[in-house]
């Protein structure tokens, strides 16, 4: 082999080992998931003793399983959104109750997988406990399923009262039978909540916050909860009595795609 084509191959090797370097490392680059900004923070370590039932992260829920991008069963919310919470959480247990988290921080995926399901009209697994009463064609004219989430923003969450002593709740079995969302509290899937008239992510009318039909003690659990955040800032989705936002938001325009996971809190430096 002369000279020069010794040199031509170590030429050609070095840029192939400079190519393999770039190429991963836009490899590396195209994988990292995003970071929560550094205002977010995990419920937990602000406020430990409110109880999380993260729905998305099982299968109980309106799709029938987990959710894209529930990594952890884990609440984030943004510092303010989440120190306003433990404020309403030290006024109820003074009363004998403590607050449950079904949903908090939603990843923009997450919304996207809502959307894809929502478009598959053959996908009705859930349909007997979820939204009984309402075609699933309806979904996006009746406002159920929407393209962008407030929950993606970090400062709104999903949640209820829980009397204490906060007793379990049972695990969802996949393909056990459904019940109506509406139905009487003794017969839909058991809640260790108090009595809100229907159960969380009930697709009807009936979940309105101030429905008519809600009264006694299931319109007196609704306004315990609603009264308890509203005097502390926060505002009732009308529609659904568990979604309520902290006023004002952090990033009332930015709907942020992270993963559920404690390292999306890891901040790099």
């Amino acid at each position: 082999m002369t000279r020069l084509s010794m040199a031509v191959r170590s030429l050609v090797t070095v840029l192939a080992a400079l190519l393999a370097v770039t190429a991963a490392s836009a490899t590396a680059r195209a994988t990292t998931e995003p970071k929560a900004p550094a205002d977010f923070v995990a419920l937990r370590s602000v406020d430990p003793t409110i109880i999380q039932e993260i729905r998305y992260f099982t299968p109980h829920n309106f799709v029938g399983e987990r959710i894209d991008g529930y990594r952890q069963p884990l609440c984030i919310l943004t510092r303010p959104a989440a120190e306003a919470l433990h404020q309403a959480q030290q006024r109820l247990l003074g009363q004998g109750y403590t607050l449950k988290v079904y949903d908090c921080y939603r990843p923009q995926r997450s919304v996207d997988h809502f959307v894809r399901w929502a478009k598959d009209l053959e996908d009705q697994v859930m349909k007997a406990e979820f939204y009984p009463n309402v075609d699933k064609t309806r979904l996006f004219e009746d406002g159920y399923i929407a393209e962008k989430s407030g929950h993606s923003r970090g400062s709104t969450m999903d949640l209820t009262i829980v009397k204490l002593p906060a007793l379990p709740t049972r695990p969802y079995i996949p393909g056990e039978p459904l019940v109506p969302c509406f139905a009487p509290q003794g017969e839909r899937f058991p809640d260790n909540s108090v009595d809100m008239g229907t159960g969380y992510d009930c697709f009807d009318t009936l979940s309105h916050t101030l429905d008519p039909r809600i009264q006694g003690q299931q319109r007196a659990n609704r306004l315990l909860l609603k009264n308890t955040l509203e005097g502390l800032g926060f505002v009732n989705l009308a529609e659904e009595w568990w979604h309520f936002t902290y006023k004002p938001e952090l990033y009332p325009d930015t709907y942020f795609d992270f993963p559920v996971s404690t390292k999306s809190l890891i901040q790099s430096h």
